[in-house]
């Protein structure tokens, strides 16, 4: 696995959009140089100056910002608005889902930096990229929908098939503890001295009591 964090020296001329590039692949297998040849050509190509690249090679776009760390430092460099544009081969280069890349966008944003991702042909300088944006916020609200309907159609469907939910009870799964606490029961210990030295939730102590 290897990540770096190139700088180029800033340009001379005052006007050229700075740009940050991102590239990413999954195994240390792959290259990123494709990625990097397009991209940089897509900036000659547009004037813009290519101030830093990052680069996360062998890590998985499943891994978070945590896991990532030519990402967390493009992102401490978009804080310190250091660039004025962040341009990547792909949305899966920067996120696992819509949600990822619209939580990603909104950071950017509030920092008024812009994102190009080059496969998407999404450019959000432009009025067609801000208005895909917006449109992005409306999907990834209907991705979030889609998700939890799913999460509650599976919990209706286990629970008509007769799964239990959640933890299993200490009567399912150690009958010799079970015994243990009864006989604390019938010997009047206190309930929570029962918990205690059982180490057990009072709230099971209680049931079994109750039973």
């Amino acid at each position: 696995m290897m990540t770096k964090a190139r700088r180029k020296s800033r340009p001379s001329s005052k006007g050229a959009k700075r740009v940050a590039i991102y590239l990413r692949v999954s195994t240390a297998e792959q290259t990123t140089a494709n990625q990097r040849r397009e991209l940089q050509g897509v900036a000659k190509r547009h004037g813009w100056a290519v101030v830093q690249v990052f680069e996360d090679a062998g890590i998985s776009g499943a891994k978070g910002r945590n896991e990532r760390p030519a990402l967390d430092a493009m992102l401490k460099a978009v804080a310190r608005r250091e660039v004025d544009m962040i341009a990547a081969w792909s949305v899966d280069r920067l996120g696992r889902s819509l949600t990822d890349l619209l939580d990603l966008l909104r950071e950017l944003h509030a920092k008024g930096v812009d994102l190009f991702l080059h496969q998407q042909g999404l450019d959000t300088s432009t009025p067609s990229g801000r208005a895909m944006f917006q449109m992005m916020g409306v999907f990834a609200e209907f991705e979030r929908a889609m998700i939890r309907e799913r999460v509650l159609a599976g919990l209706a469907r286990a629970k008509e098939q007769g799964t239990i939910l959640g933890r299993r009870r200490l009567e399912d799964t150690d009958a010799s503890k079970v015994a243990a606490i009864k006989v604390a029961l019938a010997a009047k210990k206190g309930v929570r001295r029962i918990a205690r030295d059982l180490k057990v939730g009072v709230g099971t102590v209680l049931r079994l009591k109750a039973a």
